[in-house]
């Protein structure tokens, strides 16, 4: 009996000691799973070093992290440990067991990542998490919360999203664990492009762990949501620009770094004649700049986009011998952490026999440095097959948040590709289906919510070849579908020139059964600080169809546009929403140089808009309305409608009388009426 007894306060003692643990609360260590989890309830997960066992056999390794498209990682070094950091706009996870959560109202999914500025908004502020489940046509959108800004430590956090796992209208199962009759798409793992649940828009977003589990698999989002204090250090300085030059003998707080590996000579007289430079050359591969007096910040400060300018020399000696020079390494956080920048990103040496001056931006760079101590420093270089010498060097950091600097790059007129300010590359690109031309543009690839139909349009005396969405020839269950159109042939220049301000002119028909319908160039790819990520246009661009059933232009201009394409490419650049079956019979593409030659030239010059000149309404001593607008307003009309949903625009029948510097009309007051100036 006392030997029962025992059994049983000891078994006592152990229930009690679990629920213990399972009251605990955050912050947990990065280095085991929370000991706030339920090993008995289901998990599917990924570690990228491998460095967590599973609790339990509930718990299995079902889960990747995906790379490619707009969805991309890399490898990355942070913290200690090897994690994937998203370099795309997306951070999409396919379970090979997905259909096991077919019957779970919510999905739990713990995260282990990176505390830095990634976690928040531009202004360093907390944001939706927000989450793409489903499969195209239906999808769902739920929002995961908000993480605190205590998140932002430099240092690895457990963080528990809780979403729910809504059902679908056409059949009633749930979004994630099935995957129904209409679906379209890469849907093998029960989501969008080969994934099965998406985290949105996470650029930077640097992830250990992944896992998926039953409602309180993890414990409550509560318990586990606190985190570990940052370090304490000083705020980031007041400052953003250090740079040396050899030439002039003049630095602004840098220095080279002459030591071990990234030894240097000086030389003079280095250059083509009638440009011939001081400049420093180093006798290895390595090139490394410090900054003194911790000018830019501290390694303790968070990481930042960094932006460095460099005057280099391509000597003619190194034609032919494959000689490539730019950043290569940087460190990632201030312990023992180290990035890398991807060999494409370097620039191949041609042997021109003049110098070179162009940009790199790196983002999420620590100012440790790589052997930089006891200076901080940004990316080191590294020039291969060839020494490379350099004349001048600077370096910027991107300021963000409430920073008295936040927004300015003072390094704007040092481009990432210098032939955007030469005639090496084509401005202009055409697509003409009435007239059969296509010159640099044609229709992209059909199919999913971007079907598009040829077909002839237009008014009985205008018929023209032209291209529209399919919608429910098709295509059904879309309520918006998309146009999409390849570049081809580089018409505008390679994919990895900078952003492009691109000039568009499309012509469509003005069908009078869509008026009130829509369309613009809605999505596009832009480099946004060294990452390139989705750039989404404003509603209110969007062209409204009147109905006039004439054959119409519009135009855009889109300020920062890559190459890179939406669902198309490379090369494209905007995906077009449409919410009506609008035809486009062509479309046109202008690129708008910075530099150059052809700087601030637009070989759409013709199609933009003229901007009517303000019109203002005041009444009359005798109750009447009186329009005016400028007077030098020179060929501009007075028009009229009745109904702004479906327009009939008509001519005023009223004589402009010009006064001073004013035109106006008078008109009696009658039924509701419309106005706006148009020159025809």
């Amino acid at each position: 009996m006392k030997t029962m007894t025992r059994l049983l306060f000891l078994a006592a003692l152990l229930t009690l000691g679990g629920l213990a643990a399972r009251a605990q609360t955050g912050p947990f260590s990065p280095e085991d799973w929370p000991t706030t989890r339920d090993s008995t309830k289901k998990v599917h997960f990924v570690v990228t070093d491998e460095g967590l066992a599973p609790p339990s056999d509930n718990w299995t390794p079902d889960l990747t992290i995906l790379s490619g498209g707009d969805q991309l990682t890399q490898d990355f070094t942070i913290g200690g440990h090897a994690a994937k950091k998203v370099t795309g706009n997306y951070l999409n996870v396919a379970d090979t067991a997905f259909t096991e959560w077919a019957d779970n109202e919510f999905i739990d999914i713990l995260v282990q990542v990176y505390g830095d500025a990634a976690l928040f908004n531009a202004q360093g502020q907390p944001r939706n998490f927000n989450f793409l489940t489903g499969v195209l046509p239906e999808l769902a959108f739920p929002n995961g919360g908000q993480v605190a800004v205590e998140a932002r430590n430099q240092k690895w956090n457990w963080i528990l999203f809780r979403i729910p796992n809504g059902v679908r209208p056409s059949d009633g199962t749930r979004f994630v664990g099935s995957i129904p009759a209409n679906a379209q798409g890469a849907t093998a793992a029960g989501g969008v492009n080969g994934g099965t649940i998406r985290f949105e828009g996470v650029p930077n977003f640097t992830v250990r762990v992944v896992a998926f589990g039953e409602e309180g698999a993890f414990g409550e989002p509560e318990a586990i949501n606190l985190f570990f204090p940052a370090d304490v250090c000083d705020p980031e300085p007041n400052t953003n620009l250090a740079g040396i030059d050899f030439h002039t003998n003049t630095a602004n707080h840098a220095q080279i770094i002459n030591n071990g590996d990234q030894q240097v000579t000086f030389e003079e007289q280095v250059g083509p004649a009638g440009d011939r430079r001081n400049a420093v050359r180093p006798t290895g591969q390595f090139l490394n700049f410090g900054i003194t007096e911790n000018y830019l910040g501290k390694p303790c400060n968070d990481p930042r986009t960094v932006k460095v300018c460099v005057d280099f020399y391509d000597d003619p000696n190194f034609q032919d011998l494959g000689v490539t020079f730019g950043p290569e390494a940087f460190a990632t956080d201030a312990l023992t952490g180290v990035g890398m920048v991807t060999a494409d990103k370097r620039h191949a040496l041609t042997g021109s026999g003049q110098w070179v001056r162009r940009s790199w931006t790196v983002p999420a760079v620590n100012l440790r440095g790589v052997n930089a101590a006891p200076l901080t420093a940004g990316p080191r270089f590294i020039s291969e097959n060839g020494a490379v010498a350099v004349s001048r060097f600077e370096i910027t950091v991107f300021r963000v948040g409430d920073h008295p600097l936040a927004g300015q790059d003072p390094l704007a007129a040092c481009f990432e590709d210098p032939n955007i300010c030469t005639d090496a590359y084509g401005s202009f690109a055409e697509l003409d289906l009435k007239n059969g031309v296509k010159n640099g543009l044609d229709l992209g690839s059909s199919g999913g919510d971007q079907n598009m139909i040829v077909a002839e349009a237009g008014p009985e005396n205008d018929k023209r070849m032209a291209v529209r969405a399919a919608f429910d020839d098709g295509a059904p269950g879309f309520t918006h579908q998309y146009l999409n159109f390849a570049i081809i042939n580089q018409a505008l220049g390679p994919t990895s020139q900078p952003n492009a301000r691109l000039a568009i002119c499309a012509t469509y028909f003005d069908d009078p059964e869509l008026a009130g319908r829509s369309f613009r160039p809605e999505v596009y790819r832009s480099d946004r600080n060294g990452t390139t990520t989705f750039a989404f246009t404003p509603g209110n661009i969007a062209v409204v169809l009147e109905g006039s059933g004439q054959w119409r232009e519009t135009y855009w201009e889109l300020p920062d546009v890559k190459f890179e394409g939406v669902n198309q490419g490379p090369q494209a650049a905007a995906r077009f929403t449409s919410s009506g079956k609008i035809f486009v019979s062509r479309l046109r593409y202008a690129v708008i140089r910075p530099c150059g030659p052809n700087a601030g030239k637009n070989a759409l010059e013709d199609c933009k808009p003229v901007i009517s000149p303000p019109l203002t309404v005041s009444r009359t001593p005798d109750g009447k309305i009186r329009l005016s607008w400028p007077a030098n307003a020179a060929g501009f009309a007075l028009d009229g409608t009745g109904d702004v949903v479906t327009p009939n625009w008509q001519p005023v029948n009223a004589t402009p009388v010009t006064e001073g510097d004013t035109t106006s009309v008078t008109l009696d007051v009658g039924v509701t009426t419309y106005y706006r100036l148009m020159k025809p």
